[in-house]
């Protein structure tokens, strides 16, 4: 059977992996075709755990080692010590570690997945930066959370994962300004002219507040893409994943 593509999107750095899905390779059918990697969205079940396992074995990665969460839009993070039993992803939008080998994980089709590392401290982090995440403040959350297993700012490399970009986002024009006001850098306009946002630009924003540097952004938008899952074109869609880990 085919395995799946993993994009451009994987880069290794000291040790650090990062990797992000796109929606091919997978065994699941309109419309979560193929490669969905979300178990809440109304595919088989054994769909999703196939398409999990394939993802993985693409990466090198033991399923079993790779840490889900189960998003829930708001600012929690949960620190991970050890692999997780099946269907007991925990309800956060962060999650962060300092045992090399387990894989953290986002699912997304339109919001930003955050991937986070500091090699030299050993320690992971990922984060589910949605419109209302960004705006509770996840990102720096789970950088706190970081610096609390002894991460550094300074030494964090900060990678994204493929998400709409703020020419595509259009939103109504009083959302805009409410979550501008918490987040300023997510303020924008579509490439036709109404009120948007640009959820990467507002995680940059928040990443170089709270001291993270080497911050890189994908080039993807997953609506201008069909390659990828996005919700604002289709929502009955499949998700991408996104990993961040360290070598054991």
């Amino acid at each position: 059977m085919t395995a799946p593509e993993v994009i451009g999107e994987r880069a290794d750095l000291a040790g650090a992996h990062f990797a992000a899905t796109n929606r091919w390779g997978g065994v699941s059918t309109s419309p979560w075709g193929e490669l969905n990697l979300g178990g809440a969205v109304g595919d088989e079940p054994a769909a999703v755990r196939e398409n999990r396992r394939r993802a993985a074995s693409a990466l090198g990665l033991d399923p079993a080692a790779v840490v889900w969460m189960n998003q829930v839009h708001g600012r929690e993070v949960a620190v991970v010590t050890e692999r997780q039993p099946e269907g007991s992803a925990p309800e956060v939008d962060g999650i962060v570690t300092d045992r090399p080998g387990l894989a953290l994980a986002v699912l997304t089709a339109d919001c930003t997945p955050v991937l986070l590392a500091d090699p030299d401290a050993g320690v992971t982090g990922a984060a589910h930066a949605g419109r209302p995440g960004l705006a509770a403040g996840v990102v720096p959350a789970t950088v706190e959370a970081m610096v609390a297993l002894g991460a550094r700012p300074g030494r964090i490399v900060a990678r994204t994962g493929p998400a709409i970009c703020g020419r595509c986002y259009e939103v109504p024009a009083e959302l805009r300004a409410a979550v501008a006001e918490a987040v300023p850098a997510a303020w924008s306009t579509t490439s036709w002219g109404t009120a948007a946002l640009d959820i990467p630009a507002g995680v940059r924003a928040q990443l170089t507040a709270a001291g993270v540097a080497d911050i890189r952004l994908s080039p993807v938008c997953t609506l201008e893409s069909e390659g990828y899952f996005s919700y604002r074109r289709a929502s009955a869609t499949g998700r991408l994943a996104s990993y961040v880990w360290l070598a054991p």
